[in-house]
């Protein structure tokens, strides 16, 4: 892993390099999300967004390092998701990360609603990519998270399918890493 400045270029995983790249422009971005919403300081927040964006990363090195065959959707997808299970494995934590990921996500599709994104690159739209996130949190501890399903962050007819996708997307994913773990 690496961080370096990008000129613009977001945080990324090159695979001739194999390196996992953490952009300081991406970080700078974070930073004024937060602070633009009044959280001061931010980098609680900015850490956490930096956090679920090397999950994310990580996992396009464990798609090329295992050859998987994904289209570009689904690979972006499967890394979201992927960030959302390690995330949410290391407790209260992660979900306070995860949450912030997904507030990350909404403030930036709320700062660019007047300018077309859409089809700007592979990724599902922000508002999306929270609601995923906010779902999955929202599934995975309920007891912790009940406030989910009671926001318009997580629509209800949403949240009605978040436990069917939790438990769809965790066991795909250790399913996919079974093989990976090391038996002890």
């Amino acid at each position: 892993m690496v961080s370096r400045s990008c000129n613009g270029e977001g945080s990324a995983y090159d695979p001739q390099t194999r390196h996992i790249e953490l952009r300081y422009d991406d970080s700078a971005e974070d930073h004024d999300l937060f602070q633009n919403a009044g959280r001061h300081p931010a980098g609680n927040e900015v850490a956490a967004v930096a956090t679920e964006t090397l999950y994310h990363e990580s996992r396009h090195a464990l798609i090329d390092l295992l050859d998987l065959s994904l289209t570009n959707r689904q690979e972006e997808d499967a890394a979201d998701q992927f960030a959302a299970l390690m995330l949410l494995r290391t407790g209260p934590t992660g979900e306070q990360q995860l949450r912030t990921a997904a507030e990350a996500y909404e403030l930036s599709a709320a700062a660019n609603s007047n300018s077309d994104t859409s089809g700007r690159d592979e990724h599902s739209p922000n508002l999306a990519r929270a609601a995923n996130h906010l779902c999955y949190l929202h599934c995975s501890v309920p007891t912790r998270n009940p406030d989910l399903a009671t926001t318009s962050r997580l629509p209800s007819q949403r949240a009605t399918r978040c436990a069917q996708e939790w438990t769809q997307v965790r066991t795909v994913w250790i399913a996919r890493l079974q093989p990976l773990l090391r038996k002890q």
